[in-house]
Formats: C-alpha cells, structure tokens, sequence
C-alpha cells in the first residue's frame, strides 16, 4: 500500500546486469516509515497521510512535536512528510511501511534538495561561454553588458546573471528499481539523484509511468 516513502540517500555505486553491463545505481535506505497522521477532504481540506522517518531521541524533539508523535506511541523521529493519496482509510496509524512496496522493474520519482553551490558566476551557474583565455583578452569570465542604456534604461527581469547557485527542491522522474534489499530496507534505483550524501529524498511511484 501507499505511494511513496521517506528515505535517505547513502551514495551511488555500480552493478554489473545480466549482460555484463555495468548500471549506475543510487543506493537509498527507503523506510521503514510510520504513519504518523491520516488527513481527510472533510476534516482538512485535502486526503494525505503523514510518514515519519529517522529515529531520534525524546530530549532532542520538541514539546508540540512530542504531544503529536505521542498520539501513536512508535517513539520519536527526525523527519515527517505528507504523501497526497485518494483514500487514507487504506492505513492505520502506527503502520510501518518499508522498502517492501517496491519491486524490480518499478519506475519511480525521486525528491531531494540539490548540493548547495553558493554564490556562482554566469560561466558556472548557467554554462555561459565566457572571452577568450590568452591574447591579452582581459575578458575572461565576467558577465559583460546586460542591457542597453538609453532605452529601455533598465534590466529585464529574468536576466540571468551571477547569484545562489544549488540548495534547491528538485525531482528526477522515471527512475527504474533494480534492486530491493527488503530486510535491510535498501532500494537501488538506475541513475543519480538530488542532494548529497545522508540527504533526505522522498520516492514515489512515477506519475508519468506504470
């Protein structure tokens, strides 16, 4: 049951296929997760379940987030997620789910928080070509004009120039499960994803594929 889990991002490697072919693949510790909370169109607007990952120790959480995890006695974690779904009676609160609800050959989408880069140039932030490197050209990596000066007298908006790079919420879609580690809750998915090492990442079925 259920259409995603919380997981986290432990780093990439490679296995060999049937072939011989070597696969990238991002190992991801998916699960177990506990449904913290159901939430309903009647009562909340909206049907979604809240899943809670990570184990964490009762001094570290806070008093409003101790009273709610209280509510289902499964002790206390890091990090809690809605998942949207169209009939929340499906679980019950305390359930765990794991890594169990995926199989080989399932596609999935992944969310994460991309590695932060800090401020960037135009060269690195967006690919621009920069000047030439030699021949006295002391025009090497600087943005160069932006706009003209008499008319329109200002900068259009969207301009992409120097500015924070990276640090952002980004979904890969359509990634393919090749392997499952069910008693270890350990899912390999083809390819890379956001965020860096430990990064919390959320993995859904694929919208786009069945």
């Amino acid at each position: 049951m259920g259409t995603g889990l919380i997981g986290k991002k432990l780093g990439m490697t490679q296995i060999f296929g049937d072939d011989g072919v070597a696969i990238p693949v991002t190992v991801i510790e998916a699960g177990p997760c506990v449904v913290m909370q159901k939430k309903k169109q009647g009562t909340d607007g909206y049907d979604a379940v809240q899943l809670a990952f990570g184990r964490k120790k009762q001094k570290n959480v806070t008093k409003p987030l101790q009273g709610h995890q209280n509510k289902v006695n499964k002790g206390f974690f890091r990090v809690l997620r809605e998942f949207r779904i169209s009939d929340p009676d499906a679980f019950e609160l305390g359930q765990e789910l794991t890594a169990g609800m995926f199989e080989v050959g399932d596609f999935v989408d992944v969310t994460g928080t991309t590695k932060g880069r800090g401020f960037a140039g135009g060269v690195k932030r967006h690919g621009f070509r920069g000047g030439a490197a030699s021949h006295g050209s002391m025009f090497h990596r600087a943005p160069g004009s932006i706009g003209a000066s008499a008319y329109p007298s200002r900068v259009f908006k969207g301009k992409r120039l120097p500015g924070h790079m990276g640090d952002e919420r980004k979904t890969v879609q359509n990634l393919r499960v090749i392997g499952v580690r069910s008693e270890s809750n350990v899912i390999l998915v083809k390819g890379a994803v956001p965020g860096s090492k430990n990064g919390v990442v959320l993995i859904q079925k694929a919208v786009k594929k069945s």
